[in-house]
């Protein structure tokens, strides 16, 4: 198709990458007002809308978004991730992503509050734990992952190594809160029987990554994912304590809000993760073995 004026798919671009035309006429140096009346002008060449406008974002309809990624990936992906996950595994993964794609700009959310995928304009969430189904979600799988407890060899030094998880209930604990509530009873699976047990502790707080930064200063002893603490285990600065006891185990799964249309940008991003998480796991199989 030949457009009337080219510079009306720069709007295109700009909106989709700033969320807002405001942003859009920022970069083009035009009032928001020009910038509106470009894209209602694109818009009425084409026939049909390319935004959805709310008075959060304007987000791409399907056919914007086949006309904004055509060619190169481009646009804005806004990604929520949990926090531990994020600064310890995913950073490097979403640096080689962004080298490969310069179109792509990625909005970085991390944090362990649960992100309400639609309400909150998210293209993609990194969710544990098994998801509530939602015809207007859909959740693939990307890792299995078990939590570990462990603390510094400092405090298990100072305070010794629990033999059994019923062990636990005499250590300081460092608990984390889910979904509003503090989880105070950690569960294990060993030696044929299954054991859930009755933590407390001087410290307890909403941030995975503040959790395993309290253990690793010798506070106390942190139940988390083993993906999360994969660097620590590793060097042995954190050290599990019960080996043996298998800790609880869920699945890491990538929710987007709908498998009717998946941009281009995000299907990428997804598969790149995937086999990241591919590779790790690959990694794992072969520790097992050697």
């Amino acid at each position: 198709m030949k457009f009337e004026n080219i510079g009306d798919l720069r709007v295109l671009v700009e909106t989709a990458r700033g969320g807002s035309l405001t942003a859009a006429a920022r970069v083009l140096e035009v009032t928001p007002a020009a910038a509106s009346a470009m894209l209602k002008r694109l818009e009425a060449q084409l026939g049909t809308r390319l935004f959805e406008r709310s008075t959060r974002a304007m987000r791409l309809t399907p056919q914007g978004q086949t006309l904004s990624e055509s060619g190169a990936l481009r646009g804005t992906l806004r990604v929520a991730v949990p926090s531990d996950l994020g600064r310890s595994v995913l950073l490097p993964w979403l640096d080689a992503f962004a080298q490969r794609h310069p179109g792509v700009h990625i909005a970085l959310s991390v944090s362990d509050r649960v992100q309400d995928v639609r309400r909150d304009a998210v293209d993609l969430a990194l969710r544990y734990g098994a998801q509530a189904a939602d015809s207007q979600l859909v959740a693939r799988p990307l890792y299995t992952a078990e939590r570990v407890a462990c603390a510094t060899p400092g405090y298990l030094g100072r305070h010794g190594a629990p033999a059994h998880p019923l062990e636990l209930a005499r250590h300081n604990c460092i608990t984390l809160h889910i979904g509003g509530r503090r989880e105070l009873r950690w569960r294990f699976e060993g030696a044929g029987e299954s054991v859930e047990v009755a933590v407390d502790g001087d410290r307890s707080v909403d941030d995975g990554a503040i959790a395993r930064d309290w253990a690793l200063a010798g506070a106390g002893i942190v139940y988390k994912s083993a993906l999360d603490l994969r660097a620590y285990l590793r060097d042995g600065r954190l050290v599990p304590v019960l080996p043996g006891w298998q800790g609880q185990r869920y699945v890491l799964h990538a929710v987007l809000p709908s498998n009717r249309f998946v941009p281009a940008r995000v299907r990428a991003l997804v598969d790149h993760l995937a086999a990241c998480f591919e590779a790790l796991a690959g990694e794992d199989r072969a520790a097992a073995s050697g």
